[in-house]
């Protein structure tokens, strides 16, 4: 891990492409502002962890055949009809 000391104003550079500068600090928080491109994703540490989390639940999701999904639409429609 690289820890660096800035002041408000300045910034670090991620590769090419990425800018955190640091906004301000109040009491024990920081704001920083985070250049990026729109192809980037960036998110706070809790949120990304969600993310992760969401992912893994939707990959663990069992999936219905196509051909058993279709016979399920036709005879829910020959029901209904």
């Amino acid at each position: 891990m690289l820890v660096l000391t800035r002041r408000r104003g300045e910034g670090v550079a991620i590769g090419p492409d990425i800018r955190v500068i640091v906004l301000g600090t109040k009491g024990g928080q920081v704001r920083l502002g985070i250049e990026a491109p729109k192809t980037v994703e960036v998110h706070r540490d809790e949120v990304h962890a969600r993310i992760l989390k969401e992912n893994r639940l939707a990959a663990q999701t069992h999936v219905i055949p196509l051909d058993a999904f279709r016979s399920l639409i036709r005879d829910k429609r020959r029901l209904a009809g």
